[in-house]
């Protein structure tokens, strides 16, 4: 087996939201576990946040997501920037625009000084994307 570096991400109350989203824009599959699954100890009325959820698609693509309870700290946005990069330049500008809705862009998905194709955005969520394809789209939008 492989070692493997994947992406986690954390919410207050918002993670089975955010993973649907990010299904939406990714594809894949997610598997979810509550607190109360574990049976874990957690205050009142947080026993249904999501403790463990797992997004995979199909071309080998891991983000993990989960609730933090109200007794453990969270600064949302500020601790994480997710990288999506490859060759599929076509791909890659889809997920940015899907990741685009409700967002704060800050660098459009066009050709970088680099050569690539580079979008950076803050999503919905106020997670920091990173969105970086190399080579020349089939259908490019400049």
């Amino acid at each position: 087996m492989t070692t493997n570096l994947n992406p986690y991400i954390n919410f207050r109350g918002q993670a089975a939201e955010a993973g649907d989203f990010y299904r939406s824009v990714l594809g894949g599959t997610i598997t979810r576990s509550t607190f109360a699954d574990f049976g874990m100890p957690v205050e009142p009325g947080e026993e249904g946040l999501v403790m463990h959820s797992q997004l995979v698609t199909d071309g080998g693509l891991v983000l993990m997501i989960s609730d933090v309870p109200a007794k453990m700290d969270l600064t949302p946005g500020n601790n994480i920037t997710v990288s999506l990069s490859g060759d599929d330049v076509d791909e890659l500008r889809g997920y940015f625009d899907r990741l685009s809705e409700g967002a704060t862009i800050f660098v459009p998905m066009e050709k970088a000084p680099w050569g690539d194709y580079f979008g950076q955005l803050t999503d919905k969520f106020g997670i920091n994307w990173m969105v970086n394809g190399g080579g020349t789209p089939d259908s490019p939008t400049e």
